[in-house]
């Protein structure tokens, strides 16, 4: 599948700000199952860009520094990437979670696509004993690990409502888990507390996903917005794999990697300082489109 994908950031200031310095995480990575074919950034007013090293995880960086007074800022982002990416089909094979644990532990790449990085709790990521205890009723040791992960995250998807009123962006994923409720960052972060806690590499992943329109009724441009779901590292053979909470399905020909964190602070579409005074607001619209004939 091949995709247009469009996202614009609008910024607007009460009083002229005087300064901006952001990073912006909006380009795709290259990854397992997608190409990035065309890409362009367009922003306004102009400013300085140049690239820049991702602190951690798998991102494409650049700096952005706006040096002139202005009371707009907008960043526009526009990628053509094909998609071409099967769905895992958990068997009898499949390593266990022990088995994964041990092998992780054993790893020597210590590389931003290791396993090591995403063993252990990050910033926004803490270990939460009541989750460690809820995820594990899936996650028995000798549980084939692909068919753990998708059982956990069906169960995600079961009793969690997705409510955009119960958390914020910074909102732990204790109180999320608490209010059984929230948002795709929400449960990928619960998720992936789970998973470390049981000794499997969990990284989250932040990008877009294709959205269909109820039947008989026409996309709307700019609906979608930015997602968010979990890469599971489970072994050697198989590598990364990718599962979606939020909707109960593994990652697959619908989801597009923009980048890849321990937690949502490494992969932040845009972050940076801002000097000048005065409210500040911000509207976000993305557009995902197919540009091939969906399947049947």
């Amino acid at each position: 599948m091949l995709y247009q994908i469009r996202h614009v950031t609008r910024f607007d200031y009460a009083e002229p700000a005087a300064f901006a310095r952001n990073n912006l995480r909006l380009k795709p990575i290259l990854w397992s199952g997608q190409t990035v074919e065309d890409y362009d950034l367009i922003i306004e007013p102009q400013g300085r860009v140049f690239p820049a090293r991702a602190e951690a995880g798998l991102a494409n960086v650049v700096r952005l520094v706006v040096e002139q007074p202005a009371r707009t800022l907008t960043i526009e982002s526009r990628a053509r990437v094909r998609v071409d990416r099967a769905v895992p089909i958990p068997g009898p094979s499949d390593p266990d979670i022990v088995q994964i644990a041990e092998w992780a532990r054993a790893s020597r790449d210590v590389s931003p696509a290791g396993p090591a990085a995403y063993l252990f709790p990050s910033p926004l990521i803490p270990l939460d004993r009541e989750i460690a205890e809820w995820c594990a009723l899936d996650l028995d040791p000798g549980r084939a690990v692909l068919e753990a992960v998708i059982a956990l995250a069906l169960r995600i998807q079961r009793e969690f409502a997705f409510d955009p009123t119960a958390t914020l962006v910074d909102t732990p994923p204790r109180e999320a888990f608490l209010k059984r409720g929230g948002v795709c960052q929400d449960f990928a972060q619960i998720m992936i507390s789970g998973l470390r806690a049981a000794g499997l590499p969990a990284a989250y992943a932040s990008g877009y996903i294709r959205t269909l329109p109820p039947p008989g009724q026409p996309r709307l441009v700019g609906a979608d917005a930015t997602h968010a779901w979990v890469l599971v590292w489970a072994g050697p053979q198989l590598g990364w794999v990718g599962v979606d909470p939020t909707n109960g399905i593994w990652m697959a020909g619908d989801h597009i990697v923009v980048a890849i964190g321990r937690d949502y602070a490494d992969v932040a579409p845009i972050d940076g300082i801002v000097l000048g005074w005065g409210a500040q607001k911000m509207q976000v619209s993305v557009d995902v489109e197919p540009l091939e004939q969906i399947p049947a």
